[in-house]
């Protein structure tokens, strides 16, 4: 006999999964930059065509944003943590859904759970961090909280997007998205 947790992760799992690249909410690996390039602690500034520290007033936050993304997707977790440090607003949910992210693939759980938590309260529409946190837990074995969050991005309008067919496929392997 399934628990009504239970069923609702068999739905899920049973429902079609779109593609990865479906959504707007980061599923695609950031265009390649020289920064790719750059010494930890510095990015590619195309105004100045050169890396610079990533203090530098030349970069402003969604380029320090961008820059942590791209240093994530390769597998550069300090390197993309510097940049988050740099910019300006520490309580933004960019911020802290990445530094759950980079928490969750360090192994440091308890940390993921605290950033996408106060991500969560300052959007509870941020569909990325909720796919992120699921993902976590899925990964932990913590399937009926995964399930929880999958409700909440398909309620928040998630349903067909990224967010939704990332968790769902953590849920059904067990294993969240890594770059």
């Amino acid at each position: 006999m399934f628990r009504p947790a239970q069923l609702l992760i068999l739905a899920a799992l049973a429902a079609p999964v779109p593609a990865l690249a479906v959504g707007g909410e980061d599923p695609e690996p950031p265009k390649p930059t020289p920064t790719a390039s750059c010494p930890d602690g510095t990015v590619w500034a195309p105004d100045a065509h050169a890396c610079v520290a990533v203090d530098t007033a030349l970069l402003d936050d969604d380029a320090l944003y961008e820059a942590a993304r791209e240093l994530a997707w390769l597998g550069r977790s300090g390197a993309a943590a510097a940049a988050l440090d740099a910019m300006s607003d520490q309580a933004g949910t960019r911020v802290l859904t990445y530094r759950g992210f980079l928490a969750r693939k360090a192994g440091d759980m308890e940390a993921a759970m605290v950033a996408y938590q106060a991500a969560l309260v300052a959007d509870p529409d941020n569909l990325l961090a909720r796919s992120y946190m699921g993902q976590g837990l899925a990964s932990a074995g913590r399937l009926e909280e995964a399930e929880a969050q999958l409700v909440e991005i398909r309620a928040r309008g998630g349903a067909g997007g990224w967010a939704e067919a990332a968790l769902v496929e953590a849920l059904r392997t067990g294993v969240g998205f890594d770059y």
